[in-house]
């Protein structure tokens, strides 16, 4: 593939996907650097909804192939909360501190095998003619009292990852790239770059 554009204006996250497509992608660009590039108004219901509704807008507005993702906490005891507004779980404009606060406001008292949890990423593959693609990762775990670990972002010091005894926060770069959600969704897509999507 010659081109493509990532729904998003933060470059180290291009960066990170730049370095994923490498040799399969010739340039990848993202949103800022097009003039008016659209942001769009993550109002789905699903993770696949926005990150479709990204990668579309992107793809009419730009005439380029586009990849979009939209990801998140699911918690089970909170019947899937927070879900698509993980972000701003706490309101608009809220941090992460607010947000975990919020989390385990909302979780105290349940007991910690009733606080399984898992993030999901969704990433979202949409060519100029429409042909849309999805790709899914999940990484599951449970959700702490405390935070644990200094590393990561967002819920990363809550989340316990099934299998390895440590948090998100807790765990290196590399290590987070090969077992997260995102990690996971990107891997996908690269699998089926790699089959030949450039047809398209």
């Amino acid at each position: 593939m010659k081109e493509l554009v990532v729904a998003t204006r933060n470059r180290g996250k291009l960066v990170e996907i730049q370095a994923l497509l490498s040799g399969l992608v010739a340039s990848v660009r993202c949103a800022g650097d097009f003039a008016g590039f659209p942001d769009t108004v993550e109002d789905g219901a699903t993770f696949a909804e926005n990150a479709l509704k990204k990668a579309r807008e992107a793809a009419s507005f730009s005439g380029l192939p586009a990849l979009a993702d939209d990801s998140g906490l699911v918690v089970d005891a909170l019947e899937g909360r927070p879900g698509v507004y993980s972000a701003r779980f706490a309101g608009e404009g809220a941090g992460d501190a607010a947000n975990n606060a919020k989390l385990l406001t909302e979780l105290a008292g349940v007991p910690p095998e009733s606080r399984t949890a898992a993030f999901v990423c969704t990433l979202a593959f949409v060519t100029p003619a429409g042909d849309t693609h999805l790709f899914t990762g999940r990484v599951g775990g449970r959700i702490l009292d405390a935070a644990r670990g200094e590393g990561g972002f967002g819920y990363d010091p809550l989340f316990l990852v099934d299998g390895c005894d440590r948090t998100m926060a807790e765990l290196g770069v590399d290590e987070k790239n090969r077992i997260s959600h995102r990690g996971q969704a990107f891997r996908l897509f690269h699998g089926y770059l790699q089959e030949g999507c450039d047809k398209s």
